[in-house]
This record gives structure tokens, sequence and C-alpha cells, in this order.
């Protein structure tokens, strides 16, 4: 029985290969880093957040994203779902629906994932100013007296 050894990739092509997925993830870690921050922007803008709480509430999206741009629905508790569909309603994430077909039924599975152009345009996006907020600032027992 003769034995072949497999031929082994050069040392020029391993090399390039690792400089390529190290610059990859680079790029990657980079562009998730950005968008980090205008998540954290666009939930301060969008909610009229401090930043330290919009940071935090992006910490809790990443941890629960782990990292993935894409994640199944099942996949996150009842409390991460409310929280979602309140990001899905201001549209900064999306939900998608996929139907597939196992041992005979349908089945449905939904995806959540960001939505990076509506988190960059909030993000970016001019603070209106309201002329009327000074009233917000005036408490309600000040109302109620003012009117009897």
């Amino acid at each position: 029985m003769n034995f072949v050894p497999k031929p082994e990739k050069p040392f020029l092509t391993i090399v390039v290969q690792q400089v390529f997925n190290k610059e990859n993830y680079k790029i990657r870690y980079g562009v998730r880093k950005i968008m980090k921050r205008l998540l954290a922007k666009a939930l301060k803008n969008k909610f009229e957040m401090t930043n330290e709480d919009a940071v935090e509430l992006t910490k809790t999206v990443e941890k629960i994203f782990k990292g993935h741009t894409e994640i199944e629905d099942m996949s996150i508790d009842k409390y991460a779902r409310a929280l979602f569909y309140e990001l899905q309603r201001e549209r900064l994430l999306i939900l998608r629906r996929e139907e597939l077909k196992e041992k005979g039924k349908f089945i449905r599975k939904y995806y959540w994932s960001f939505n990076n152009n509506t988190i960059r345009e909030v993000a970016y996006e001019k603070i209106k100013k309201d002329p009327y907020n000074i009233y917000k600032k005036i408490p309600k027992e000040a109302w109620l007296t003012h009117l009897s």
C-alpha cells in the first residue's frame, strides 16, 4: 500500500491567508464598533435618552446578538423580544420571516437584524427643538391650581 502525502500549501499562501483573515477581522470589528456607536446615538435621539442609558441599552442589544448580524427569534427570551418589538416600531430593527417545510409541515421562523440605514439616519438626525417643551416642565399641580 503506497501512501502519497497531500501536497501542503506553500508557506506564502498560508501567510497571505492569515494576513487577509486578520485584516478582514479588523474591518468587521471596526464596522461593528462604528455601528455600536451609531446605535447608541440613534437610541439617544429616538427615545430622548441620556447618553449613559443609550450606551447601556446598546450593550444589552449587543449581548443578545452575540456578535451575529442576525438572530433567530426563538433564541431570545420574552423580555428581549419585547425590547426588539419596541425597536422594530421605531424601525431600528428588522424582523424577517422564513417559511420552511419540515416533516411535511410548514414552519415559520423569524429572524431579527439591524436596520443599518435607519440607524445611520436617526443617529445623524438633528434633534428638533419643541417650542412647547417648556410646558412639559411645569408640574401638573400648577396646571390644576391655575384652573380653579
